[in-house]
């Protein structure tokens, strides 16, 4: 009996070595494929397809690739290219032969509202580079949304020491743009490094930040009414985000902006809402519609300013705006729009301030938009 045991034993464990050699040996068949090796300035993508006929790389935060560049085919069925790259954080994916996937090398990635994207770092960015100073924490945090009737996720993210349970805090509600998720502030926007940085060094107060998911419905350019987002946001992840964390809640302590859709959701919440914000940002974007497209249908109902205007004239609600603060770049589509929305409230007394430089729709500036906005927040 036991030399039966010893034998099937002896048997089980040669399978179990066999078996292990062959995984590995699977594992390392083939060549090795680094990809994206960073050198400098200079970064170079690859993948393995040796039986597809094209890759591309494709990403809009990578300028001047447009829709696509090829990449070339090398030894062993390798594909690269290679770039020169300004300091940043950017997206990208591959098309290979036809079908959009993301760098299977490479495990840092960022969520859109419905696909995924690789991300690759060029260090040289001081004020948004992970540097070794304390840092906070960033949490997804799913909530019940009684308004929806469904459930929802935001992250948020909390500074430097909060898990110590001292203290109250001013909250920023950041939102993103169209065709972006609540993950993406903290990915491709690397909000919580740029608030970590700032705290760090003094410019910035410690603050939590809600970054919500803004497509909670059919989204649309231009109209005035309620929306889902609206919804969802007042009724629903405020109060959550009041209950569950250490946040103050008076008007001088709250905050809210957003970029491109984001932006026009800011001043679709916090203008008939305006009590209970006292900062208010608007990065690349303004009131949807204001600018009149000629290809767009003529626009149904009353305008933003219109549907407002007793807001936009009291007097008193304007003396608790403590910043309203707007910014686009010169080549954004959107310029138009931000200028327009900057002098209509304006006209209705409103302490605008409104900068406009370099650059597009993209990333690139909206990361350093946070980093300019939020030393402004909170201050005496």
């Amino acid at each position: 009996m036991m030399a039966t045991i010893r034998f099937g034993l002896v048997a089980w464990l040669a399978l179990f070595s066999l078996s292990s050699n062959l995984a590995i040996a699977q594992f390392q068949r083939g060549p090795q494929v680094r990809s994206p090796e960073v050198d400098g300035g200079k970064v170079t993508f690859r993948i393995l397809a040796p039986n597809v006929e094209q890759v591309k790389l494709a990403g809009s935060d990578i300028p001047g690739i447009g829709q696509g560049i090829d990449l070339t085919k090398g030894d062993e069925g390798i594909w690269s290219v290679s770039m020169d790259l300004a300091p940043g954080y950017y997206r990208y994916h591959f098309n290979v032969g036809g079908v959009a996937v993301i760098d299977p090398r490479n495990p840092s990635t960022s969520e859109s509202v419905s696909n995924v994207w690789s991300m690759v770092a060029v260090p040289g960015k001081d004020w948004m580079d992970t540097k070794d100073v304390p840092h906070g924490a960033v949490s997804e945090v799913t909530y019940f949304s009684k308004s929806l009737n469904r459930f929802r996720r935001m992250h948020v993210y909390t500074p430097p020491g909060y898990e110590r349970g001292e203290g109250t805090f001013p909250v920023l509600y950041l939102l993103h743009g169209a065709g972006d998720s609540d993950d993406s502030w903290t990915t491709i926007g690397r909000a919580s490094f740029i608030l970590d940085n700032l705290i760090a060094t003094g410019k910035a107060k410690p603050m939590i930040v809600a970054m919500p998911a803004g497509h909670a419905g059919a989204f649309r350019f231009g109209g005035t009414g309620p929306d889902d987002f609206a919804r969802d946001f007042t009724e629903d992840l405020m109060p959550t985000v009041e209950s569950r964390y250490r946040v103050k809640t008076d008007r001088a302590n709250r905050a809210m902006a957003g970029l491109s859709m984001g932006g026009a959701q800011t001043l679709n919440v916090g203008i008939p809402g305006l009590e209970k914000f006292a900062y208010l940002g608007v990065f690349s974007s303004g009131v949807f519609g204001i600018v009149p497209n000629p290809n767009a249908p003529p626009q149904q109902g009353p305008s933003f300013e219109e549907q407002h205007q007793k807001v936009l004239d009291d007097a008193a609600l304007k003396e608790g705006l403590k910043l309203f603060w707007f910014a686009t770049g010169k080549d954004d589509f959107l310029v138009e729009t931000s200028r327009a929305t900057v002098e209509m409230f304006k006209k209705h007394g409103f302490p605008v301030i409104y900068e406009e430089g370099e650059g597009g729709h993209t990333w690139v500036v909206w990361q350093e938009y946070l980093n300019s906005f939020a030393p402004m927040l909170f201050q005496p």
